[in-house]
């Protein structure tokens, strides 16, 4: 089998040339939403980590609106916090009255 060439030092700073900072930060967002939504769940219940979720889509929201990011995508983001901020506040009330719900259900 062939071996797999490298890239040389200068492949890879051009390849960092053509990622935009919005780029990471949109891709770092939707895994910070993804991650927030299964810290709310029973099953892998986090709420810190949850709340850390939520306040950091909330801090860079306007970061990236400034940036020029498609306020169709800002939106999006805007909406999956809200769905969060709802989804974090309902764990909450479920952890003060000590409701849980059997996994699976």
């Amino acid at each position: 089998m062939a071996e797999e060439r490298r890239p040389t030092e200068e492949e890879l700073r051009e390849a960092l040339d053509r990622v935009a900072v919005s780029d990471i930060l949109l891709n770092a967002l939707s895994a910070t939403a993804s991650l927030g939504f299964r810290r709310v769940s029973q099953e892998a219940r986090d709420l810190a980590q949850a709340r850390m979720a939520i306040e950091a889509l909330r801090a860079l929201e306007p970061v990236l609106r400034e940036s020029g990011v498609d306020e169709a995508v800002v939106r999006d983001l805007e909406q999956a916090r809200a769905n969060l901020q709802l989804a974090y506040a309902k764990a909450v009330e479920e952890e003060k009255s000590g409701e849980t719900e059997p996994a699976g259900a």
